[in-house]
């Protein structure tokens, strides 16, 4: 079973900047989508409506990726203490915790 989750914990930190890597990519792709419609724009009220669009998409981007950056970084130091052998042995009692 330990050895199961050593090998868990490789997965882990593997998953944590696999998962940054995504969404980076995903936000990037996204926005720059939305610069394209802003730039196709035919007129300026199409392109004040591309362009609140892009900003809004900005920010959504910027809220996701700053709530699942820490989220993403606590699973690479979960799957370091697993490597490391933190969670070979688990407490039973609440007498083995003192």
């Amino acid at each position: 079973m330990n050895a199961i989750k050593r090998a868990l914990g490789a997965i882990w930190m593997l998953l944590g900047p696999a998962a940054v890597y995504f969404m980076i990519s995903q936000a990037a792709t996204k926005i720059g989508a939305a610069g394209d419609r802003v730039a196709a724009a035919a007129d300026e009220a199409a392109r004040a409506a591309a362009s609140a669009a892009k900003l809004n998409l900005q920010l959504q981007w910027g809220i996701i990726i700053a709530i699942f950056l820490p989220i993403a970084f606590g699973v690479v130091i979960f799957g370091y203490y697993a490597i490391r052998g933190e969670y070979d042995h688990l407490p039973e009692s609440s007498a083995e915790l003192e």
